[in-house]
C-alpha cells in the first residue's frame, strides 16, 4: 500500500493521553477514539493507512480496527467532503417531515446519500437517531446538530457553510433548547408560602 499516515507530533500526545486512561492490558479500548483522531487528522476520514497506524499504535490485529470503523457511522471509511451531513430518518424525524429537509438538501446540493458534492464541500450521509428526537428532524453537521429543520431552514444552513459563515447550531426555531415549542408551560405560576 503506497499511502502513509503518521500522527502528527501534537496527535501523538493526544493519542497517548487517550490511552493512557484505560487500565492496563485494556489499551485497545481507546480504538475508537484514535479513529476519530486520525480521521480528523486526514481529512474527515479513516483510510487503509490510519487504520493500520492505530493498530500499530495499540499493539492490535488490523481486522480488529476495521471491525470497530466499520460499525460506527461516526468513522468515515471513504473520503467525505468538508462537510459531513448525517441525516437521521427515523420515526421522530420522520414524523416531523425529515422527508422535506432530504428533499430540499438532495435538490439543492444535487446528490444523495453516500455521495460527494463535485466541489468536494458536502456528503450526505444516512443515520439512525441521533438522539435528539423533541427536537426532530435533526441533521448533524460534522460535530454540530442543527434542529427542528425545515426545507428552508435546511437550505439557509447550507447556504451559510457555502459562504464560509458558521450557521448557529442547536433548534432552528425559537425554541430554546428542548424546552416546548412556545416556551416553558409548567410550573409558571409557583408560589411560595413561609409554612
Amino acid at each position: 500500500m503506497s499511502e502513509t499516515f503518521e500522527f502528527t507530533p501534537e496527535n501523538m500526545e493526544t493519542a497517548k493521553q487517550i490511552v493512557a486512561k484505560y487500565p492496563e492490558g485494556r489499551e485497545a479500548s481507546a480504538v475508537l477514539p484514535l479513529l476519530d483522531l486520525g480521521q480528523r487528522q486526514n481529512s474527515g476520514w479513516a483510510s487503509d493507512a490510519v487504520m493500520d497506524a492505530v493498530a500499530s499504535f495499540l499493539d492490535m490485529p488490523r481486522i480488529r480496527v476495521v471491525e470497530v470503523a466499520s460499525f460506527y457511522t461516526m468513522i468515515s471509511m471513504k473520503p467525505v467532503g468538508k462537510y459531513l451531513l448525517q441525516f437521521c430518518t427515523t420515526t421522530p424525524c420522520w414524523l416531523r417531515d425529515s422527508d422535506a429537509v432530504l428533499g430540499a438538501a438532495k435538490e439543492y446540493l444535487g446528490v444523495g446519500f453516500g455521495q460527494t458534492t463535485e466541489d468536494g464541500m458536502f456528503s450526505m450521509l444516512e443515520v439512525e437517531c441521533l438522539g435528539a428526537c423533541v427536537n426532530a428532524p435533526i441533521v448533524q453537521i460534522n460535530d454540530d446538530m442543527y434542529e427542528d429543520l425545515n426545507a428552508e431552514s435546511m437550505v439557509a444552513v447550507l447556504k451559510a457553510l457555502q459562504a464560509g459563515e458558521t450557521p448557529p447550531h442547536g433548534p432552528q426555531i425559537t425554541r430554546q433548547k428542548s424546552a416546548p415549542e412556545g416556551g416553558p408551560n409548567v410550573l409558571n405560576d409557583l408560589t411560595f408560602s413561609e409554612d
